[in-house]
């Protein structure tokens, strides 16, 4: 389909875009590698009145250790450049999953968080990294953390005045991790995917553990049952499996043309398994 008609407006500062928001009012959206809005336009799902074009704000781009150890990435930092980071551990994992080479070409990480769908690979990897997000605004810049940051489907709490600038994550030094996908083709979003980060003490029990699940709710969310029951326990083949038995507690997944509620919640289960063998071993 033809997208409705909208303004466009390029920018080159931060500045520039928190201008062409207020000067759009309610109507405007930020368009950054275009992949998560664009289609939705053509839909006709979204209909800006204005088009604000941050593709172009070069500081919005690049990746960075801060003297804490976390890792800052810009959030017009595109998939590939995520995915080609080995050192950002299970966050380039997932990148590598995102649809295929073109659209990780183009796509960006604060565009796909930004969007909140819980479909998308990034937002329960970013739970799961206990990562946050820092956005601009009219009232000056503020951190999100990624507990606080998805608020119902495709709903976040960024301000409509407010421009995502910086994803943070948190050190991963000492954890082990593992991303387990499960679609229909290797471009399509995730039916089910599991997140898994996994620490170990000295004697091998389990030291901690966060696991985030993809498209199990209207946001992402963390397994917390399945983590309460690992922590403090050893790898072994059964407890690994009893706590993904507990992987859909408290999840409601939405059905589909491509599966049921109940066959969502059975992916959860084998994949955090999977995902959790992998992490131990």
């Amino acid at each position: 389909m033809i997208p409705a008609d909208f303004d466009y407006v390029r920018v080159s500062s931060v500045d520039e875009a928190l201008s062409a928001l207020r000067d759009g009012g309610e109507d405007a959206k930020l368009l950054a590698g275009g992949h998560s809005l664009i289609p939705l336009m053509k839909l006709r799902v979204a209909a800006p009145a204005v088009l604000i074009d941050i593709g172009g704000v070069r500081e919005l781009e690049g990746i960075r250790r801060d003297a804490g150890g976390a890792t800052v990435i810009g959030a017009l930092t595109r998939h590939a450049t995520v995915a080609a980071d080995e050192s950002l551990g299970l966050i380039a994992k997932v990148a590598k999953t995102i649809a295929d080479q073109q659209v990780r070409n183009r796509g960006t990480i604060g565009g796909s968080i930004a969007h909140g769908d819980p479909a998308a690979d990034l937002p329960a990897a970013l739970l799961a990294a206990e990562g946050s997000v820092t956005v601009r605004g009219s009232g000056g810049t503020r951190e999100i953390p990624a507990s606080e940051l998805f608020v119902d489907y495709m709903t976040t709490a960024i301000g409509p005045d407010e421009v995502l600038t910086e994803v943070r994550i948190p050190s991963m030094d000492g954890w082990r991790s593992s991303y387990q996908k499960f679609n229909r083709r290797q471009e399509d979003w995730a039916m089910v995917a599991v997140c898994v980060m996994l620490r170990t003490a000295a004697d091998g029990t389990c030291d901690a553990v966060r696991i985030g699940l993809t498209n199990m709710a209207s946001t992402p969310l963390r397994a917390t049952a399945a983590e309460e029951l690992l922590r403090g326990r050893p790898l072994t083949a059964e407890t690994i499996a009893l706590a993904a038995d507990q992987a859909d507690n408290g999840t409601e997944p939405p059905e589909d043309l491509n599966a049921s509620s109940d066959y969502k919640r059975h992916l959860a289960r084998v994949l955090c398994r999977r995902a959790l063998e992998e992490a131990a071993h």
